[in-house]
């Protein structure tokens, strides 16, 4: 695994600083002008319960899943409605470390479906970093038989990494969730940025940003799939970071990515 450390040295040689925001990216920057440590966030819709996915298209997702991940070469990694054996396949292919937490669905784990096998349904974060403690939690407030879960991975870099995947706002009922999810969400990152640097990628079905005030904020307003719910929150200032949205053709939601040339701190 590729240490942050050995990041910065390169970055202390002479990197220059990333513009604020940039609305897609078409193609990767060549190595030696990728940010130190860039976050990328994808919805992969690979249940087979979803409307959003076709059997047809499986290994589809899992090429392009990967591609992106070969291609933009983040340091990590956040993924919404994975499967277990799925996200264990591109843990494989990347060489990333991989920390899945699953969730239930009317009170019970659910396995993913056509083709089944593939381990039961989650969220996992992918780390170049070795992960050092994990810990995750289902929400105290739950709209529909899907359970909604946080997910932090700590690394032994003292860099940790979180998602969650929140209720949808479809009626008045998911919207109180929702809303009491982001509230207790952004109570679960103030927990980890107290211990030590946090980010936060995830798809949490709203536009207003669920962050505490000293993070900041990026979105994916530039997607043409479900523009603007997929969040990532991070520490620092804002101009130090780019954002950029990656078209996605095999789920329903576009990858979000952002990047520093410096480490990410507190």
């Amino acid at each position: 695994m590729r240490r942050i450390a050995i990041l910065l040295a390169a970055v202390a040689a002479g990197a220059a600083a990333l513009s604020p925001a940039i609305s897609s990216v078409s193609s990767s920057a060549p190595p030696g002008n990728r940010p130190a440590y860039q976050l990328l966030q994808m919805n992969l819709c690979l249940s087979g319960q979803a409307g959003c996915y076709s059997s047809a298209t499986h290994s589809s997702i899992l090429d392009e899943a990967t591609e992106q991940i070969v291609d933009r070469d983040p340091t990590a990694v956040t993924i919404n409605e994975a499967c277990r054996r799925d996200a264990d396949e591109l843990a494989r292919r990347t060489g990333y470390e991989l920390t899945f937490a699953g969730v239930a669905y009317g009170g019970t784990p659910l396995p993913c479906i056509e083709p089944r096998g593939r381990g039961l349904f989650g969220i996992a974060v992918l780390t170049k970093d070795d992960v050092r403690t994990s810990e995750d939690r289902a929400f105290a407030a739950q709209a529909d038989p899907e359970e909604r879960r946080w997910l932090c991975a700590t690394t032994d870099e003292s860099v940790t990494v979180c998602t969650a995947h929140l209720s949808t706002r479809d009626s008045s009922g998911e919207s109180v969730a929702n809303d009491a999810e982001c509230r207790e969400l952004r109570s679960v990152l103030v927990r980890f940025m107290e211990d030590g640097t946090t980010l936060f990628g995830g798809d949490v079905n709203r536009q207003s940003p669920c962050a505490p005030t000293t993070m900041w904020v990026a979105r994916d307003t530039s997607a043409s799939q479900s523009a603007g719910v997929q969040h990532i929150y991070g520490p620092g200032s804002a101009e130090e970071w780019s954002t950029s949205v990656a078209e996605a053709t095999y789920t329903d939601h576009d990858f979000l990515l952002v990047g520093t040339t410096g480490a990410p701190t507190r």
